[in-house]
Formats: structure tokens, sequence, C-alpha cells
């Protein structure tokens, strides 16, 4: 039986596969993850779409996933990278969603530890950009690395230290870590 309203236990991921944890929206408070009510809701074509399939809690649990929703939906960014949006819903699918949301919370420990020691202030939405779309390994590596050679620096100089490593690793791995509207 479906219900008319759209509920979701886990708003950190989305049901189309955002990463709500690491958008600079969700970060700053503006925004209240997937979920009836969040500013990303009011625009959401997948949320209807997830109620008449009987209210399930990520598009993979669908018979008809990817549908024609997902047709072009990486090919641009709203405040959050939507470039692994595909990917990332198929590794929660293959890893199991547990395995998924683990791997997001040291994610979001790492994106935690940019914005609480590399921010100068202005840093935000390019730290989320990097974490969504970088590895753990090579993120754990590139901050670790950057305490040993920032500790003597100032907070502008380890935010400019830390946007280049990470800038510097995109490029090695060919990840654009610039948003596309």
């Amino acid at each position: 039986m479906t219900s008319n309203e759209f509920k979701r236990d886990d708003l950190l991921f989305s049901l189309c596969g955002l990463n709500c944890s690491l958008c600079p929206m969700f970060i700053r408070g503006g925004c209240t993850g997937c979920r009836e009510g969040s500013s990303c809701y009011l625009i959401c074509e997948f949320a209807p779409c997830s109620i008449e399939h009987g209210n399930i809690d990520y598009c993979f649990e669908c018979d008809e996933y990817p549908c024609e929703k997902y047709d072009g939906v990486d090919l641009y960014d709203s405040l959050i990278s939507h470039k692994n949006q595909l990917k990332d819903m198929e590794k929660a699918k293959t890893i199991g969603i547990e395995n998924y949301r683990a791997e997001q919370r040291v994610k979001k420990g790492i994106l935690n530890r940019l914005l609480n020691e590399y921010d100068a202030g202005h840093s935000d939405v390019f730290f989320c950009l990097a974490v969504n779309l970088m590895e753990v390994n090579d993120l754990n590596k590139i901050v670790n690395e950057a305490d040993e050679l920032t500790k003597n620096m100032n907070l502008d100089e380890k935010s400019s230290f830390m946007k280049d490593a990470l800038n510097n690793w995109a490029v090695k791995r060919n990840i654009s870590l610039k948003l596309r509207h």
C-alpha cells in the first residue's frame, strides 16, 4: 500500500543518489536533506515517483531503475555535484546501503576536518565538491600529508595549500573540481 506522503529515514543520501551530507546547503543548514518540505523536495521529480512506487528509499530499489528520469541527470549540477550520482547509486546498490553509509560517514568526517582546519571562510563549496567526487583513500592521503606540511602556516596559507593539493590530485585522477550549471 502506498502513502501519499514522502517519507525517508536516510537524510544523508538522497532517493536519487545525491550525497546530501556533502552538500553546502545541507552543511549550512539551508536544507534538511532528502525529505518532504526540504528545498530540494520542492523541485524534485523523484519524490512523487517514490510515493507511486511504495515510498521506496532509493531509486535502485525500483524495478524500473534506471528510468528516463536519469537521462542526462549527470550533465549539470545544482549546489551539489551530480557527476557521480549514478555511480554512487550503483555503488550503494552493489555494496549495500549500510556499507555505503559507513563510507559516507568517513567522507563527512574528512569534510568536517577540511572545514574546521583548512577553510579560511570561503572554501566550503570547493571542499564539499572535492570530498564528494574523490575517493576516501586519496582524501585521507592528501589531508594527512597536508597536516604535516602546513603545521607552521596561517589559516589562509593552509587553505590555499589544501585547495592546490586537492586540485593537483584531482587532475591526476581526471576529476574536475568545478560545478557545472
